[in-house]
């Protein structure tokens, strides 16, 4: 079998066997997971939450908007993932600088069709590494995707939100000295595992650049980072799938939490509506924000304080006002952005 090869004519065709393998396991999960994740953004469409920037209340948002972009990142995630695959699907049966000194190309060409491989455009004695640093940052790039989610998922579970928790069973304890906890160790899990496949993508980096036609400092690398990559963002999304699947959603103290900010949120709205009438936007600006600032600081509801602004006022009337406090402005193109999601999902 060895006679006119070189090794790495048997290693590297067989690394790319594996990986392979591997990675039709990762997307058959993957598309478990994009099932979930769509179902429970269906479910939670039109459910209003509050939307934060900077940590905070911004303007209203619907939770499955959250979910459903989600979604749409896992799915580009999956395009990267399914390039990246074929890219690393490569052997090479071309002797010890990839010149077919002793074996000819036809060779070659008969076993990566046998194997479902693609030849190395131009070897030396091994694949190239580019290759492999493509496929192990797309792995790293589904990780983040999935500890974006976790993120958001450990935020909404704080007790002063309370909006989200992951799914607790009965006798689960939470700490073992405080027996109230409650605390969103799945999502957390997935964050610290996030962190190694980006270690491991820098990694696959560092073996791109080897001395000549190769050295093996790469190969020490690829038997840590090759098993582990792979089997670990294939356990993320097992336990992905189960947490977002699992979630408890409290749509009560989302609209708490909403209604928390007395008005806040209707801001821009009414910033917009005010300059429209004729008032600068500096000036329109100026009188909201005097009248918001009244708010956080003073307390009370900014839809009465503006009722009672001369100014404010002089440029709409109380219906106009009123109809600026109106939550269904921000859910009344939600279905549009769906739509959009699921049409690139049948693109």
């Amino acid at each position: 079998v060895h006679k006119g090869m070189t090794s790495s004519d048997l290693l590297d065709t067989a690394f790319a066997v594996q990986l392979k393998k591997a990675g039709q396991m990762i997307l058959s999960e993957l598309d478990e997971v994009l099932a979930v994740t769509k179902k429970q953004a269906e479910r939670y469409k039109h459910t209003l939450c509050i939307g934060r920037s900077h940590g905070i209340h911004a303007e209203p948002t619907t939770f499955g908007l959250k979910v459903i972009g989600w979604y749409a990142e896992l799915l580009r995630g999956k395009r990267r993932f399914e390039a990246a695959l074929q890219e690393v699907c490569v052997g090479k049966i071309a002797g010890a600088v990839g010149t077919y000194a002793s074996i000819p190309p036809s060779v070659e060409t008969y076993v990566m069709k046998a194997l479902g491989l693609q030849p190395e455009t131009v070897a030396t004695q091994i694949v190239q590494r580019d290759r492999h640093a493509v496929f192990f940052n797309a792995i790293a790039q589904l990780g983040a995707s999935i500890e974006r989610a976790a993120v958001e998922i450990r935020h909404l579970q704080r007790t002063e939100v309370r909006e989200v928790e992951e799914a607790f069973t009965k006798g689960q304890k939470g700490s073992s000295a405080m027996p109230h906890k409650k605390n969103p160790i799945l999502s957390e899990n997935l964050t610290g595992l996030a962190r190694l496949l980006r270690g491991y993508a820098q990694t696959a980096m560092e073996n791109v650049a080897l001395w000549h036609e190769r050295d093996i400092s790469h190969s020490s690398v690829e038997r840590v980072i090759a098993p582990d990559a792979t089997t670990l963002l294939h356990f993320m999304l097992r336990r992905f799938k189960g947490l977002v699947g699992g979630l408890v959603v409290n749509e009560e103290q989302m609209m708490r939490n909403l209604e928390s900010s007395r008005g806040l949120v209707f801001s821009g709205v009414l910033l917009l509506r005010v300059a429209e009438k004729g008032a600068t936007r500096e000036d329109a600006y100026r009188l909201v924000q005097s009248q918001a600032m009244n708010v956080w600081e003073e307390g009370g509801e900014l839809k009465d304080r503006v009722l009672h602004d001369k100014e404010i006022r002089s440029y709409l009337s109380e219906k106009e006002i009123l109809a600026v406090f109106d939550y269904q402005r921000y859910v009344r193109h939600v279905q549009v952005i769906f739509d959009r999601a699921l049409q690139e999902t049948a693109g």
